[in-house]
């Protein structure tokens, strides 16, 4: 049952493979959809405008989602919360195969299960986080974290190259564009339905301890509310650049075909998933903040000189730099977040700090959609290394004295 059992920390939990499975079949399938959505409205007929908005609505679905179910995880059982949810991403990977106006579209994405980005965005996030948490010491929590992210890069960039198939297929045996991609979408479907039947596997080990609080939140409640707002901003310049839009603006600036694109995805993803690894002994060295930072400022100037770039090669050079770096957070941030608030306030806090996240980065997709209609610049990508640089600056000077247990105790 486990992957790669031998690179897990010591003492982990059975429970944590299981999550790691279920963290990698997601993250395929979520590597192909993320492409092969803008590439299905295009062939529905829908412009750059409508196709932003869509993939807006798909992120204020999973805001949404992720709101409501961190005001109630503390209540129930996270396993029947996740299996729920794989449920409904079963159902609304089958109706886009039927829809094809664009409101039926629009309410399908809103369900706020599909997930447009290279990053997981989704309500399974936030639930895994806490679960993952318990199941490990702190003192390998942000190495298996990291290890959660590399499951999902690796796995994630395989997707990416499987977005291809809809093209190969065409080529081989004369299957019609929009067909093949609907296959696609019912293989999203038979991921989903693997993913409900791992999470009826996992123990009630790792389970939120029983909490007496009427609130989700109470000891910790400022410091996630801080981070909550420090990390809308950096999620509302990630919506400018979600992995969709940037293909969209490749098909657009280089008229770079779905194939092409999705082997430039493949290896950006492998790019990350490697730096995810070198993070966590980043983090053990320089601390998990800093790690956040440090890594992060480099890559988002590096994003924002790949509009600049007059050819396809340079484009693609910088934002593979960039994806060697942009990353490295997304462990360290998750096990920050883990280790400063209580353990029965885990499945909130991930919820209410994913939460502004979603909403935030549901806003911006809009408006890089529309900067595309006019615009075959790469406007939408200097906005966002704009505003993610702003984030990291913020991030360093208002927690750089806030330390996790581990950090405390060196």
């Amino acid at each position: 049952m486990a992957p790669l059992p031998r690179l897990l920390p010591p003492g982990t939990l059975h429970d944590a493979r299981v999550l790691l499975w279920t963290r990698g079949m997601r993250a395929f399938g979520d590597g192909y959809i993320s492409l092969l959505l803008p590439y299905y409205l295009t062939l529905l007929g829908f412009d750059a405008l409508q196709i932003g908005v869509i993939i807006t609505a798909t992120l204020f679905g999973a805001g949404g989602m992720t709101l409501t179910i961190g005001l109630i995880a503390h209540r129930y059982r996270a396993r029947s919360l996740l299996m729920a949810g794989s449920a409904l991403l079963v159902a609304v990977a089958l109706l886009l195969t039927r829809a094809t106006d664009f409101w039926p579209l629009l309410i399908i994405a809103a369900f706020g299960v599909l997930n447009p980005a290279s990053g997981d965005v989704t309500v399974f996030a936030p639930l895994e986080h806490s679960m993952l948490a318990r199941s490990v010491s702190s003192q390998w929590r942000t190495a298996l974290f990291a290890r959660y992210s590399v499951v999902g890069s690796l796995v994630g960039a395989l997707g990416a190259q499987a977005a291809g198939l809809p093209a190969l297929l065409g080529a081989w045996v004369g299957l019609e564009p929009k067909f093949a991609v609907q296959m696609m979408f019912v293989g999203y479907a038979l991921l989903g339905i693997g993913n409900l039947l791992l999470y009826r596997s996992l123990s009630p080990r790792i389970e939120a301890p029983a909490s007496t609080e009427r609130a989700p939140l109470h000891k910790s409640k400022q410091t996630v509310y801080k981070l909550a707002a420090l990390f809308s901003i950096d999620a509302f310049g990630g919506g400018f650049a979600v992995q969709s839009l940037i293909a969209l603006w490749l098909f657009q600036r280089f008229d770079l075909s779905i194939a092409a694109a999705s082997t430039i995805f493949f290896w950006t993803n492998i790019l990350a998933a490697i730096s995810f690894l070198v993070a966590a002994r980043i983090a053990t060295r320089i601390g998990l903040i800093n790690t956040m930072v440090f890594t992060h400022l480099p890559a988002n100037i590096f994003l924002i000189l790949v509009p600049l770039m007059p050819t396809l090669p340079l484009a693609i050079f910088f934002l593979c730099l960039r994806s060697a770096l942009s990353q490295m957070d997304v462990p360290v941030r998750s096990s920050y977040v883990m280790a400063v608030v209580s353990p029965e306030e885990r499945a909130a806090a991930a919820s209410v700090t994913a939460v502004p996240r979603s909403f935030a980065a549901a806003i911006s997709p809009s408006f890089a959609g529309y900067l595309l209609t006019l615009s075959p610049f790469g406007w939408p990508l200097v906005i966002c290394g704009a505003l993610k640089i702003v984030y990291d600056l913020l991030l360093l000077r208002m927690f750089s004295a806030v330390k996790p247990p581990e950090e405390k105790q060196q």
